[in-house]
């Protein structure tokens, strides 16, 4: 008899955190970049919950996408409601750190992205490879490529 390996369910990380403020958040980012799609937001809200998920139980250091990055700081805006996240959903408070990571020690941009998905990826939660695209500009090792005030910087857009 053979059988077929069983591939285990991908979680859906917006699970994670409780409607009323994935919608905030929604809100917010399309207050701020008005270009965005609701349905564009709420997957972002999903994409920024899973890094953060993942990010706990990886041994080496994850990075998000500019544009996960930017739904990463919508959260944070929320201090209450993001320290009780972290304590009640991931077991610790995640710091958001920019800075930059040895190139030698842990890749440039491009292998953090690639190391970023592999955790999400391991850790059970969906990717949604729009907001985790592969960055041509980023050989760098900043915690986000990209940067915000790069003049390359792309906009979130749904497309």
């Amino acid at each position: 008899m053979t059988t077929t390996p069983q591939t285990p369910p991908v979680t859906d990380a917006a699970a994670l955190l409780d409607q009323e403020m994935r919608g905030i958040i929604v809100a917010n980012m399309l207050d701020k970049f008005p270009e965005m799609t609701a349905e564009f937001a709420q997957r972002g809200v999903g994409q920024m919950l899973a890094f953060l998920a993942a990010g706990v139980s990886s041994p080496a250091p994850v990075s998000p996408s500019p544009v996960v990055d930017d739904f990463w700081h919508a959260f944070l805006l929320h201090t209450k409601a993001y320290r009780e996240f972290c304590t009640n959903r991931l077991g610790k408070f995640v710091d958001h750190q920019p800075g930059f990571l040895d190139k030698e020690e842990h890749g440039g941009g491009k292998a953090l992205r690639s190391r970023t998905v592999e955790a999400i990826i391991t850790s059970g939660y969906g990717v949604d490879l729009e907001f985790w695209p592969e960055l041509d500009i980023a050989d760098c090792s900043q915690c986000h490529a990209n940067c915000h005030n790069s003049p390359k910087r792309n906009t979130p857009q749904a497309i």
